[in-house]
């Protein structure tokens, strides 16, 4: 997605240990137009598919999933990051480990949300290693629930995620791919 990729290149920062700040458009502070056109080209990539729920991973992909979700008519289910005292039942659990902050978090998701019926589009913001991913589709699994696709704003292409998810044959559709970041220079895949 063009319009995804210049605002990187015009308001994104390179900080060392390849981390890719985009806080002031995309995971801090929200650019809603931008956001509204990559719910948009979402729905275009997966509107055929018989989306039930989004799920996310809190707290950066929920504004991307909340505003896809307004294009499929469905609701968005998050997982959280830390047990709250709201959270009752059975619960869905994955360990992941955070790329960004160097530490693993058990997610969890209500079993009364997600079950063998539902048919998910995974979203979220960023995708380097795959953990996020892959605890995700770790509780889509637990649950029953089909994996339709992954929809990810910013994919860093030079690290692993993006590859192993390909290879396990799930439909990954990345707004903006990585290539390489050198300095403060960004390179894209151009597909």
């Amino acid at each position: 997605m063009k319009l995804l990729e210049q605002r990187i290149l015009q308001d994104g920062i390179v900080k060392e240990g390849n981390i890719l700040k985009v806080d002031s458009f995309l995971n801090h502070q929200i650019d809603v137009k931008l956001m509204n056109e990559i719910g948009k080209e979402l729905k275009n990539i997966f509107g055929h598919k018989p989306i039930t729920k989004i799920l996310t991973i809190e707290a950066s992909g929920i504004a991307a999933a909340a505003i896809a979700a307004q294009y499929f008519d469905v609701p968005v289910l998050f997982a959280k990051k830390a047990k709250s005292q709201n959270l009752d039942g059975d619960l869905y659990t994955s360990v992941v480990r955070s790329f960004t902050y160097g530490k693993d978090y058990t997610i969890t998701v209500s079993k009364k949300f997600l079950n063998e019926n539902d048919h998910v589009l995974i979203i979220d913001d960023f995708l380097a290693v795959g953990s996020a991913m892959k605890g995700l589709i770790d509780v889509c699994d637990q649950a029953g629930a089909t994996v339709e696709g992954i929809g990810i704003m910013v994919e860093k292409g030079f690290q692993e995620g993006g590859k192993y998810l390909r290879e396990a044959g799930y439909d990954l559709h990345s707004m903006a791919i990585i290539e390489k970041m050198e300095g403060t220079t960004i390179t894209f895949r151009q597909e």
